[in-house]
């Protein structure tokens, strides 16, 4: 019988602005499991990102709670928050978030460095030689494509074999060859090492590569 990872219930989401209040997540509820992958699909503007920021304790909702690894992320302040992304969950961002002063290297070996993790270098280097990147180690970002950039943002990702995995339509900034190499490689890397996969995409064709869908339609779960 799987484990859950992640228990979402009764999620919402309401924001203030000029004309007043805005409902973005409505009574939001599910749960995932451990290894699964999953596709949040939907319009741009349905709510899609807000509900990836909110499993990632990144925003605060307005009501309903969500529950990573046993703990209910909302009962924690900012910092206990931190810290169980920190211990639980990787990134994969459309814009890659590589720091620019850091080589590819380093951009890998940071979340590890920042656990104590004595073997970061090691660790950091077989994680990038896994991408195919084991001759660009010290190159940094300005000099990568898009492509190579992803790829080290897939290895800082997975060098930490977080339980969930958070996607944000990473392949948005990548032409479509490119992207589907990229595409591949995060599957594969997510059946190796055994991660919850979520993926936030507007393409059905990697929204079909998952396990289930979820769809958001102006808020709401259909």
């Amino acid at each position: 019988m799987s484990e859950t990872i992640v228990e979402v219930q009764q999620l919402g989401k309401t924001v203030r602005d000029a004309t007043g209040e805005l409902t973005i997540l409505h009574d939001i509820s599910f749960t995932l499991q451990a290894r699964e992958s999953v596709a949040i699909v939907g319009a741009s503007g349905s709510g899609k990102s807000t509900l990836l920021a909110l499993l990632a304790g990144l925003d605060v909702p307005s009501h309903g709670t969500v529950t990573l690894a046993g703990q209910s992320l909302f009962a924690l302040d900012e910092d206990g928050r931190a810290a169980l992304r920190a211990a639980h969950i990787g990134f994969v961002f459309q814009s890659f978030q590589l720091l620019a002063h850091l080589s590819a290297l380093e951009n890998v070996m940071l979340p590890l460095e920042l656990r104590g993790i004595r073997e970061a270098r090691q660790l950091a280097t077989q994680m990038l030689q896994r991408v195919g990147l084991g001759e660009r180690l010290g190159h940094y970002p300005r000099v990568l494509s898009g492509g190579e950039q992803q790829r080290v943002a897939l290895a800082r990702a997975f060098v930490q074999k977080p339980a969930l995995l958070l996607a944000d339509e990473p392949t948005g900034s990548l032409d479509f060859a490119t992207g589907a190499q990229v595409m591949a490689l995060m599957f594969e890397l997510n059946r190796e090492i055994g991660t919850t996969l979520v993926l936030v995409t507007h393409d059905p064709a990697i929204a079909a590569r998952c396990e289930r869908q979820l769809r958001i339609e102006a808020g709401r779960l259909v």
